[in-house]
């Protein structure tokens, strides 16, 4: 079965598109299994400039198709914070995802409710000879102050989505991978998976 690489060895992501793609015509690896090792700074100045610099770096590594990801809560009464910083928000050395929630919450405090915001997320296949793809989801929904669920990481436990009454750490894989921006964007990329990979859906 033809194989696509992750760009992360981060688990909770690594999680979840899996779930997304169970069942597909193609395995996705990680760089671990590879033994692939990079450090790719994320220094674009948007969402699809980071995913890419991560997929092109290791497709040429690998020297296989390769997808990438960058995505961000974006709040709209501090102007889009923490947008593209969303992963080093908070400014401690080794700061956990319970410190960047923390940081953020403590800058909402004097703000008024609701606190509208979204969730973006652009995904990038990377070809080894230098072909990027895009593809994006977005996800809308509201900060609130108090954490609730377990099931997700990240800002997920403060992020509620109003129409259901419930934060994205409440939602269940499958209900989280027909709604969450990253599902959408990796639903969107998948036409150009199977075709970079010339193989039928």
């Amino acid at each position: 079965m033809p194989e696509i690489l992750l760009a992360s060895n981060n688990r909770g992501k690594l999680k979840e598109i899996q779930a997304l793609v169970r069942g597909a015509a193609f395995t996705l690896v990680t760089p671990e299994m590879l033994g692939i090792q990079l450090d790719v700074p994320e220094d674009g100045a948007t969402y699809a400039e980071n995913a890419a610099l991560k997929a092109l770096a290791y497709a040429r590594a690998s020297q296989m198709v390769t997808l990438a990801d960058d995505s961000g809560l974006e709040v709209d009464c501090l102007a889009g914070e923490p947008g593209l910083h969303s992963a080093r928000y908070a400014p401690l050395p080794g700061a956990t995802d319970a410190d960047r929630r923390a940081y953020l919450l403590n800058k909402l405090a004097w703000q008024p409710r609701p606190w509208t915001a979204r969730f973006r997320c652009t995904v990038a296949l990377g070809m080894p000879d230098g072909q990027v793809h895009f593809a994006q989801g977005v996800c809308e929904g509201e900060i609130i102050p108090q954490e609730r669920g377990h099931n997700g990481f990240g800002y997920d436990p403060i992020f509620l989505l109003p129409s259901l009454g419930r934060t994205m750490a409440e939602l269940s894989m499958k209900q989280k991978n027909r709604l969450s921006h990253r599902a959408r964007a990796v639903r969107a990329a998948l036409p150009d998976i199977y075709h970079l990979l010339g193989i039928a859906p």
